[in-house]
């Protein structure tokens, strides 16, 4: 089977991004360069590597099958141009994905942590969606994916083999509003009267939750500000133009003007932090940031 390390990165890509257009956007390529380098695939492979669904791209079990052994080549490589260049990894290196609020209070105490416990250890992050976290796990981009999952805490995205994960935590979701709005001086905020409120909400799409507007929210909620940002969500709430959801274990990072409500008449709303990685023995570095995370 003759296959390039550039068609193995393909492969890679398209499995974390979750299409053919994302790939090509993120590798650099035309859509049509990645094309034809996914039916070279194919037919080096002699099977179908990719199954093609109205919501984008996914591998087949063959694919999978591929990419799990392209892995380990494009890290051989990897480590090969390294050495090549004279610049060996004076330390151990871990990947990290972090869901988008994770970087904001929960990172940055399990890395300190682990700077104390392992202080030979790298820790890369980068942040993401839950569901982009996960194709960027099985794709080998990442080591460990910090995810969040709501009742009845499913994570699994469905696919074989199916990723280990370890609780960290649980939270809340509340209701962040001005000290000084109309909801001042309240530690509760009934469902009905979020109806007409102002929301500040991060841009979403079906496959790709976020948080910002609560959830089961009755009618079409008003959203008045969109961004993605934590900081420049929670600074348009002190500032008095809206009202955005948040976990409450994001409390002791909130910037002086917000307050945090429970919202009643509703269900209480949970989320689940879990860290995930593919199965296996992890390594003593994975293992080390895996504890790290999960220490209270």
């Amino acid at each position: 089977m003759d296959i390039s390390s550039a068609g193995l990165r393909v492969l890679r890509q398209i499995a974390e991004s979750g299409s053919f257009t994302a790939a090509a956007t993120r590798l650099g390529y035309t859509q049509s360069a990645v094309s034809r380098q996914a039916a070279s695939l194919e037919q080096a492979a002699g099977a179908a590597l990719f199954e093609r669904r109205t919501n984008g791209v996914r591998l087949t079990s063959a694919g999978l099958t591929l990419l799990r052994h392209g892995r380990t080549i494009l890290d051989a490589v990897a480590t090969a141009e390294r050495e090549l260049a004279g610049a060996a990894q004076p330390t151990e290196v871990v990947r990290l994905g972090a869901f988008l609020s994770a970087g904001a209070a929960l990172l940055p105490a399990a890395l300190r942590r682990l700077a104390q416990t392992d202080p030979q250890l790298t820790v890369t992050t980068r942040e993401g969606t839950t569901p982009a976290l996960t194709r960027a796990l099985r794709a080998g981009s990442i080591d460990l994916a910090l995810l969040t999952s709501r009742p009845p805490h499913r994570p699994s995205d469905g696919e074989s083999p199916r990723l280990r994960f370890e609780t960290v935590e649980n939270t809340e979701l509340v209701v962040a509003a001005s000290t000084t709005g109309e909801f001042a001086g309240r530690g509760a905020v009934h469902i009905d009267e979020l109806v007409d409120a102002s929301w500040i909400a991060t841009p979403s799409s079906r496959s790709e939750p976020l948080l910002g507007v609560w959830p089961g929210l009755p009618g079409r909620p008003r959203v008045v500000h969109s961004a993605r940002d934590w900081l420049t969500k929670t600074q348009l709430v002190a500032a008095g133009l809206g009202v955005t959801t948040v976990p409450r274990a994001l409390a002791p990072v909130l910037p002086s003007g917000v307050t945090l409500l429970s919202v009643e008449g509703a269900p209480p709303e949970t989320r689940r932090v879990h860290v995930a990685r593919l199965p296996g023995t992890p390594s003593p570095a994975v293992t080390a940031v895996l504890r790290a995370l999960t220490s209270s």
